[in-house]
């Protein structure tokens, strides 16, 4: 997960995902660690895994399992080498081509060089994989998946000018700061593929290209906006991108600064909101505003309420819990049904956020902001003196540890938990099974496509 405008949330240095931080490294001599390796397997950021002569773990970037490679080791580590391909000598049967041809050289899709299928198998394996680390084994999976291309309808694109003049417009390089030129991005939505090559031909004509550190890249459901963080401002530059906004149609706006989060506007101010389309029930508005959270893939979003309100199948009058409720993704859908609905958020903001969309949609939440990292705070809504008959959890990445140690003493009766990180996930769920919770219903949701990274869905429910 990711919020427009923020730095997401750190990872908790769980260990067990395979994407946490690294020690530190140096470069590795090319002429003494090379070699023939056949790929044994994938690691879960996606990357091949063999191992040398000496038996040392060799992590190998755009390899598949089962291909022989010569590889090159292009950073030594204490316990294991990282590499990349020189020459490929034996091809897998899931190996493609990749449909963007910056390839491996963004640091974004790293996993393009695999079909869609073997994809989709792979995140299967890794959700299998740290559950049994967990000793829970999971048998069937399913999978909510949404199109296979133009999927992306937010991103962030970086500006520089080199040391030529040069301006630079895309995206970072994996594990680097360097920026990768790019004139287009095949997953991103097609406004935003459309508004690219305008874009860049654009900062080209910036007086002070240097003061624009980042351009954010949104599309809703009825226009495209762009936001830019701006070192500081400039007043030619500003008439300038005040008539690209008008020439292309969109919302602009900036905010200038190192430090500061006031956004100023050479546009209208728009009226942001997302559209979720339930079965049953008339469409639901939400409208949110910069910086709010806001899932990257709206197709595979709405799979993912239409999945947990069919779980939990809420009737008039149940009482559910939602926490960490963002601007009411969850809560709104299950109060549409009928639900009386309590929604926590820790931010004030999106709590009046909830309360907005509410009383827009004509549906009844009650909104609260708390502290859900605070256990006194958690177990003081769980022992409700109206019992919840059930509840949504929907944490950033470090996942809800305090919340499911807590249901083990103050139990409810059906849990629908949507996770971004399988790791948590898994510790997570540990906690419910062995309080006495049994997992009924697990989906991945490919929210991401042509990367590791992945949405888990899954129900619990309170045996005792």
């Amino acid at each position: 997960m990711a919020m427009l405008g923020k730095r997401r949330p750190s990872r908790a240095a769980s260990g067990k995902s395979g994407l946490t931080r690294k020690p530190a490294a140096k470069p590795a001599s090319a002429a003494e660690h090379s070699g023939t390796l056949v790929i044994e397997r994938l690691a879960h950021d996606g990357r091949g895994v063999s191992h040398d002569a000496a038996g040392k773990t060799v992590f190998i970037d755009r390899a598949l399992p089962g291909e022989r490679a010569e590889v090159a080791v292009h950073i030594n580590r204490k316990r294991f080498d990282e590499a990349h391909v020189k020459t490929l000598l034996h091809r897998s049967e899931q190996r493609v081509e990749p449909p963007c041809g910056y390839f491996g050289q963004c640091g974004g899709c790293q996993l393009q060089h695999m079909n869609i299928e073997a994809q989709r198998a792979h995140k299967l394996e890794v959700l299998r994989e740290l559950f049994a680390r967990q000793g829970i084994h999971l048998d069937t999976i399913g999978l909510l998946a949404g199109s296979t291309e133009h999927y992306r309808r937010r991103a962030r694109l970086g500006v520089k000018v080199d040391g030529q003049g040069s301006v630079l417009l895309g995206f970072r390089a994996a594990h680097s700061h360097r920026l990768v030129d790019i004139e287009q991005c095949h997953v991103l939505v097609t406004p935003l593929q459309k508004l690219l090559p305008f874009l860049r031909e654009f900062i080209t004509t910036l007086e002070a290209p240097k003061l624009v550190g980042h351009i954010e890249l949104l599309a809703t459901d009825s226009e495209s906006m762009l936001l830019v963080r701006q070192l500081k401002e400039h007043a030619g530059d500003a008439r300038r991108w005040q008539t690209f906004a008008e020439q292309q149609s969109i919302s602009l706006g900036a905010w200038a600064g190192r430090e500061t989060t006031e956004l100023n506007w050479y546009s209208a101010v728009p009226a942001l909101q997302e559209t979720l389309c339930i079965e049953g029930q008339a469409p639901l508005v939400l409208t949110f505003a910069p910086g709010d959270f806001l899932q990257v893939n709206a197709e595979v979003n709405q799979l993912m309420v239409a999945r947990v309100v069919e779980w939990l199948s809420p009737e008039p009058d149940q009482h559910i819990l939602d926490l960490f409720a963002g601007m009411g993704n969850f809560s709104l859908p299950l109060a549409g049904k009928g639900a009386k609905v309590h929604a926590v958020e820790g931010s004030s903001t999106m709590v009046s956020r909830i309360k907005t969309n509410a009383a827009r949609n004509q549906v009844e939440v009650n909104a609260q902001q708390a502290d859900l990292s605070d256990s006194d705070t958690v177990k003081a809504l769980l022992k409700a003196q109206t019992p919840f008959d059930a509840l949504v959890l929907d944490p950033p990445r470090n996942g809800a540890e305090i919340v499911c140690q807590a249901l083990g003493r103050y139990p409810v009766p059906r849990l629908a938990y949507v996770s971004c990180d399988p790791a948590t996930l898994a510790r997570d769920a540990a906690h419910l099974v062995n309080a006495g919770y049994r997992i009924k219903q697990v989906a991945v949701a490919d929210m991401f496509l042509h990367t590791a990274h992945m949405e888990t869905l899954m129900l619990f429910e309170y045996e005792g």
